[in-house]
């Protein structure tokens, strides 16, 4: 518990109220006439909408980012994209670091409680988040820039890369290209280095640390064996299952050859872990392509890290558990067993997150225009990359009214604070054990 207006709150309110915060500042400031290129006042639902997709590192707009905003704009968006990605605990973290100022325990625990540490104690690996990121981000902005410069300039050019390399790293889906990388799909290069900025913002800070201190410790947390495991499963699952249903994206064999249209088909199984960039357009996907894009979504990165989704962990755990209960052993990895408590928060977690769905579902498509022939694809498409914090469309999001706009915006903020750290601040509580337990008994399940 933390202290606010001499009121007692928990961690996770004070979580939420700092996003909402954020997400206010921000669309204040969007709405500013000297954020639109036109020097006229943004509607107040587009600027919250962008300022909500910004901070949840989403990408989804409803206006275009290239054309719509100005300098200002953009670097607003960037902004609020740096301290969605990395938490805006990180940087009260980094200002304590240059005040030389001791942060409290209770913020310590609240930077704890947002970066998903166990342990106060881990706070170190902040530095690390702060240097890693800025490091990577920098590296990412010089690559961009070798292809760029050619296109852009000098000017325009070291402002796109250094656009595009935060909007990468920190999974959001924000361009200033038009529609989205689409003219770079036939550039390997370029592909490459923004699956790099993506792969290397969805890996997870606490998977970085232990890869980065390898050489001192020799070892690796199950957590890190865990993440590195599941996630490479599901990369390798998702370039098989892009290229059988895609066919290696012959349909566009008249203008890509076929290195391009294999580089573009990892870029379609890298991109839906909460990236929201493309290179093809999705309308020009097969039914197939389309689902296997819903399911990554879902799935999303690793725990900790600028990815939304439900994480990679928890697939991996029910599926273990899934297998085990047909075997009836314990479900294990690496000679660990998971914790109950690892088991009830997955399935928690997979249950409220598809409830969500459906509900989000079943709104969009009561109140949103949609298409006579594919309407429930195009609403649901919408729900998982807002609720994953993606940033990818099938073209419904322009077209949102002011309620479907609402819907959208509450699925991108529970997707990124996390449903959680939602609940958790709407009970105002975090569960306790009972001090009394009911007598079991057995229904028919299946």
């Amino acid at each position: 518990m933390i202290h606010l207006f001499h009121r007692r709150i928990t961690f996770s309110l004070a979580l939420t109220i700092g996003f909402l915060i954020l997400i206010i500042i921000g669309s204040i400031l969007l709405s500013l006439p000297f954020a639109d290129k036109m020097g006229q006042t943004t509607n107040y639902s587009d600027a919250l909408f962008t300022a909500t997709s910004a901070v949840c590192v989403t990408g989804l707009s409803t206006v275009t980012t290239a054309t719509h905003w100005s300098f200002f704009g953009q670097l607003i968006i960037m902004i609020l994209v740096e301290i969605g990605g990395l938490g805006f605990m990180t940087f009260a973290v980094m200002l304590s670091n240059f005040a030389h100022q001791r942060m409290s325990l209770g913020a310590r625990m609240l930077t704890g409680e947002a970066l998903n540490l166990n342990r106060p104690s881990q706070l170190r690996i902040v530095r690390l988040i702060i240097r890693l990121s800025l490091v990577i981000q920098l590296i990412g902005a010089i690559l961009l820039f070798i292809a760029l410069k050619p296109r852009l300039g000098i000017g325009k050019g070291i402002w796109y890369s250094i656009f595009h390399s935060v909007t990468a790293y920190c999974n959001a889906g924000f361009d200033l290209f038009g529609p989205s990388l689409e003219q770079f799909n036939n550039n390997p290069y370029f592909l490459t280095v923004i699956m790099f900025l993506i792969g290397a913002g969805s890996f997870g800070f606490l998977v970085w640390r232990d890869l980065l201190t390898y050489h001192i410790h020799h070892k690796l947390s199950l957590h890190t064996r865990f993440a590195l495991t599941v996630g490479i499963i599901i990369l390798i699952l998702s370039i098989v299952g892009f290229l059988v249903s895609e066919q290696n994206l012959k349909q566009f064999s008249g203008s890509l050859n076929e290195i391009q249209r294999f580089f573009n088909t990892l870029f379609l199984a890298v991109t839906p872990r909460t990236a929201g960039f493309v290179s093809i357009p999705y309308t020009k996907l097969t039914a197939a392509g389309v689902v296997i894009t819903i399911i990554l979504m879902f799935i999303g990165g690793t725990p900790g890290s600028t990815a939304g989704g439900v994480k990679t962990s928890t697939i991996g755990i029910l599926f273990l558990q899934s297998i085990a209960t047909f075997t009836g052993k314990e479900a294990s990895f690496s000679h660990r067993r998971f914790t109950r408590d690892n088991i009830n928060r997955a399935l928690t977690l997979f249950c409220s997150a598809i409830l969500l769905i459906i509900f989000a579902t079943l709104l969009l498509t009561m109140t949103q225009p949609l298409s006579t022939h594919n309407g429930i694809i195009e609403a649901v498409f919408e729900a998982v990359s807002a609720f994953g914090t993606v940033g990818l469309t099938l073209g419904l999001t322009p077209h949102l009214n002011l309620f479907g706009k609402m819907i959208i915006i509450a699925l991108m903020f529970i997707g990124r604070v996390g449903i959680y750290t939602f609940m958790y601040s709407i009970f105002k509580s975090h569960p306790t054990k009972q001090s009394y337990r009911y007598p079991e008994e057995e229904i028919i399940i299946g």
